[in-house]
């Protein structure tokens, strides 16, 4: 099988993202179940805890017996108003009856000196008295069952303040519960997300990144993703403040690492070609010819048409290697040189020469 350099590179980054890909999936699955199963280590406070058993149940007594006195009165005036109903029946019917006999009795003689009138209207009165003394008993039941409602309602108002100091307590409780379970959270997700900090700034060129890259996905997840559902109410402000450090520090690192890079190409350039040309890997050689640019300065060294040197018999259209200079224009870095052995024009960072294998000796004159 014929071995493609350029699919070998797209292969290995395929790869080497999926091991990270796969190794971050796994590794915030894992993360999650703990982070889930931080708020199970200890128990959550409930309201019970902090309510005062005796004093409640003191007052559910009481209101239970003011409860059983209110039915009671209740039962005596539904019965007292059945009697009512029965004598105001009762007064009516007599009282028809009076009215009739009275208009009859009217025909026949004075109805002042009968003293059967004198009966039936002491009857009435008879009939009325006691509907009299049925109601003064309902308007006293009344007066001790609205008496019975105040200390009923006094009894609810004291077991609504002893609750309201129980669910200020456990307030309090779920707030500092809250806080300590968070706190564990973060205690978990924090040094995670340092060490990919770590691993990010000290491990990038090591052999297994792929896996440390797997890592530093996983501890962005878990430190700016995996916390949120959990976070109080003051969580984003650590989060956010956070993330701002780090936007700050990575900032200053990245910028010092560029400034430091640039100074270093300019130290480098200062130095001789030949010096500068043994530092130039195949691999940075290699993308450098397929980029067209200069290994060391990162220079375009391809030429325009009217800037080639002419060549005698060898039209510029038809020579490619006359929009090419042997050497950067711009650091003098040898670029192109020819094979010791055939004489064919090879780039001369890569080790053997494209026409005849030869290998390619850097940075020494031709043979004579």
């Amino acid at each position: 099988m014929e071995l493609n350099s350029k699919k070998l590179e797209r292969t290995s980054k395929i790869v080497n993202f999926s091991i990270a890909f796969v190794l971050c999936l796994f590794l915030i699955a894992l993360s999650n179940n703990i982070i889930e199963d931080i708020d199970d280590w200890s128990n959550r406070p409930s309201l019970q805890d902090f309510e005062n058993e005796a004093i409640l149940d003191s007052l559910d007594a009481l209101s239970r017996n003011i409860r059983s006195k209110v039915d009671e009165i209740a039962e005596k005036n539904s019965s007292i108003n059945k009697t009512i109903e029965v004598v105001r029946k009762n007064y009516e019917n007599e009282k028809q009856s009076y009215e009739n006999w009275l208009a009859a009795r009217q025909t026949i003689g004075s109805p002042k000196e009968d003293s059967e009138v004198l009966a039936r209207a002491q009857k009435l009165d008879e009939y009325y008295q006691i509907e009299q003394d049925w109601r003064n008993e309902l308007a006293e039941n009344d007066k001790q069952l609205s008496a019975l409602q105040k200390e009923q309602a006094a009894i609810q108002q004291k077991r609504y303040e002893a609750q309201d100091q129980a669910n200020d307590k456990y307030q309090a409780a779920i707030r500092d519960y809250d806080l300590n379970v968070f706190l564990k959270r973060l205690l978990f997700a924090f040094p995670i997300l340092a060490m990919g900090i770590f691993f990010l700034i000290k491990f990038r060129k090591h052999k297994y990144w792929p896996l440390f890259l797997g890592f530093i996905l996983f501890s962005g997840y878990v430190f700016f993703v995996g916390l949120v559902p959990y976070l109080p109410s003051y969580g984003g402000y650590i989060r956010y403040t956070v993330g701002i450090a780090l936007s700050i520090a990575l900032g200053i690192y990245a910028i010092n690492r560029i400034r430091a890079y640039i100074e270093k190409k300019k130290a480098e350039l200062k130095e001789s070609s030949t010096e500068r040309a043994k530092r130039v890997k195949t691999e940075t050689a290699e993308k450098a010819l397929n980029n067209h640019f200069c290994p060391s300065c990162g220079k375009d060294f391809i030429l325009k048409k009217w800037d080639a040197p002419k060549r005698k018999g060898k039209p510029n259209d038809n020579d490619l290697f006359s929009l090419v200079s042997n050497f950067c224009r711009h650091c003098g870095l040898e670029l192109f040189t020819d094979c010791t052995q055939c004489g064919h024009k090879n780039y001369a960072h890569l080790p053997y020469c494209s026409n005849c294998g030869n290998a390619v000796i850097k940075n020494e004159a031709p043979a004579k």
